[in-house]
């Protein structure tokens, strides 16, 4: 686990400092094809930090969030997710940003200044281990961070325990084929590009259906690979 999280926070950590890369970075995908800034084409209240966004999808689109609710952010980048959701809760409101990377909290904390947010958090911490209470937040949030977890069930478990009765996920991430070769999975720039890593469609469901979640929708919105599409996922903690 400590090797796959130290090749991705090294290379988020030098996309944070060249935020012309896409997420994928492998020359052949931009942003303009499947990731990134493009996709936030007509959000009204899209964050001019989304620029940076090495997201592949929208969360917040089918995040339904309401004034005064706790978000939560895993692997929040240069914030842009973070900050749509700041001006959606209002003042009443909290949003939290989880990253690993000092490089992109500085990026984000900087971006939430320019913005003139005060009702957000940027905090370190790895998505395996949230540095957040049991049952504190009403919603958790991600854009294409999932599938370059080591441990998704993990993962998916920390994000239930801060979730609170009743809470929801609104993710955006990479589902994989299950025809995928295996050279494909272990490819770690691949990995660190959001492909290798990925859960097929029956695995995201079956570690969402262990961690607590029900209700669940998984809703395919592009190609993103030969073996892999974007996805938005959503999924809800019983009351």
């Amino acid at each position: 686990m400590s090797d796959i999280r130290e090749t991705v926070r090294e290379r988020y950590a030098a996309a944070a400092q060249q935020m012309s890369q896409s997420c994928c970075g492998s020359g052949d995908l931009t942003r303009d094809d499947v990731f990134g800034a493009a996709l936030y084409d007509g959000v009204d209240d899209a964050s001019p930090a989304v620029e940076a966004s090495l997201g592949c999808g929208v969360p917040t689109q089918v995040a339904q969030l309401a004034e005064g609710e706790t978000v939560l952010d895993l692997g929040s980048g240069a914030g842009g997710d973070a900050l749509i959701s700041a001006r959606r809760v209002g003042a009443t409101g909290k949003v939290y940003g989880l990253d690993m990377t000092d490089e992109m909290l500085a990026q984000a904390r900087a971006n939430a200044a320019a913005a003139g947010v005060d009702n957000v958090e940027f905090v370190k911490g790895y998505l395996e281990d949230i540095p957040l209470p049991d049952d504190s937040v009403d919603i958790a949030l991600s854009n294409c961070v999932i599938n370059l977890a080591a441990d998704k069930r993990v993962v998916l478990a920390e994000a239930a325990r801060v979730l609170k009765p009743g809470g929801r996920i609104a993710f955006s991430d990479v589902i994989a084929a299950d025809a995928m070769p295996e050279a494909v999975r272990e490819d770690m720039q691949k990995w660190t590009g959001c492909i290798a890593g990925a859960l097929t469609r029956e695995q995201f469901e079956r570690y969402l259906t262990e961690a607590g979640f029900t209700d669940i929708s998984i809703t395919p919105t592009h190609q993103v690979h030969e073996y892999a599409e974007a996805a938005l996922i959503n999924a809800n903690l019983p009351g």
